[in-house]
């Protein structure tokens, strides 16, 4: 089973910056194009950004230009830098597959963006 394990999330100020990483399990990143989604507090889980097997990125509107997702092919890592983070990004992060292919969430990772 494909199994992926996310870290980095913790409590930063509005505005601040965070780093969260995504190890995936096998040589997986490499092959298929990763995703990051957040789940807040009474809200669905969201999709918040896309990168391709190739590099190729695609964001939600409402982290465009403040986030970045990339990844490291090499170590099958997957990462989203958060910078101007608002109170309304607080949320579990999580990475996975496409929806079309997911067979199970990890445990994510907790941002917290408060002052």
């Amino acid at each position: 089973q494909v199994k992926f394990v996310e870290s980095g999330g913790g409590l930063v100020q509005p505005g601040g910056s965070l780093r969260l990483s995504c190890a995936a399990s096998g040589s997986i990143s490499s092959m298929y194009a990763m995703h990051w989604y957040r789940q807040a507090p009474m809200k669905q889980r969201e999709w918040v950004a896309t990168i391709t097997t190739r590099g190729g990125t695609n964001y939600a509107d409402s982290v465009k230009g403040r986030f970045t997702i990339s990844r490291d092919n090499a170590s099958n890592m997957v990462y989203l830098q958060m910078n101007s983070l608002r109170s309304e990004d607080t949320a579990v992060y999580y990475c996975n597959l496409d929806l079309r292919y997911v067979r199970s969430w990890g445990q994510g990772t907790q941002v917290t963006v408060s002052s």
